[in-house]
């Protein structure tokens, strides 16, 4: 998934960032709603993770334009304050969830990666073809009964194409999703990844390359 966090403690929002990370998902970052603002309006982002009291730009402002823009961009709004109609004020600004600091890294990530599961179609809990299974919640690999380890990038890369289901999957949708926005598109990576992913599932090959559109799992 590609997710935004909006915070304007950068210790705090490294962390997070950091985090999520470690959960195979691309994570751009922004300290301010300004900033925020800025990359909605280029990436397509799957979560926000929205700090409410930021500078330049208010969290409220910025949940409002998203939530006007019609993305389908899902948003946790974080905020220091527990009171109920905080929440109910988040909340009625279209935040589709809300989170009261300090909170539990783990926590967070779960409200992530459930958020992110509604923002795109629904999708089976384990992801199953040509003899591939990939359980996002234990991010762990198999073909044909046997682990596969992989890195962060190829596990991306390769739920992104059991989603699709038999669809070609271009280069540049796998690199909105799988990588941060300081990736360099012109250094060959998902190419890169994808020859990885291969070698390591093993013969006979599954990933196919369709010539000038992108890649598939037939």
């Amino acid at each position: 998934m590609r997710v935004l966090v909006v915070e304007d403690e950068p210790l705090l929002a490294d962390a997070i960032a950091e985090w999520l990370r470690d959960e195979a998902h691309a994570v751009d970052i922004a300290y301010d709603g300004g900033a925020a603002l800025e990359r909605l309006h280029v990436h397509a982002y799957d979560v926000v993770v929205l700090d409410r009291d930021l500078p330049v730009v208010h969290g409220d402002d910025v949940c409002r334009e998203l939530v006007g823009s019609e993305s389908p961009a899902r948003v946790l709004m974080l905020t220091a304050s527990a009171e109920i109609t905080d929440r109910v004020g988040g909340l009625a600004l279209g935040a589709d969830d809300y989170l009261t600091k300090p909170f539990a890294f783990p926590e967070l990530a779960a409200r992530v990666h459930s958020l992110g599961r509604r923002s795109r179609p629904a999708a089976p809990p384990v992801l199953t073809r040509a003899g591939i299974t990939l359980d996002p919640a234990r991010h762990q690999v198999f073909r044909d009964g046997h682990y596969v380890p992989l890195s962060k990038k190829e596990f991306a890369v390769l739920a992104e194409l059991l989603r699709a289901d038999g669809a070609v999957v271009s280069a540049e949708f796998l690199l909105e999703k799988a990588w941060d926005e300081h990736v360099d598109p012109f250094t060959g990576v998902v190419r890169l990844t994808i020859l990885k992913l291969r070698r390591k599932l093993g013969e006979p090959s599954v990933v196919e390359t369709v010539t000038g559109v992108g890649y598939r799992i037939p």
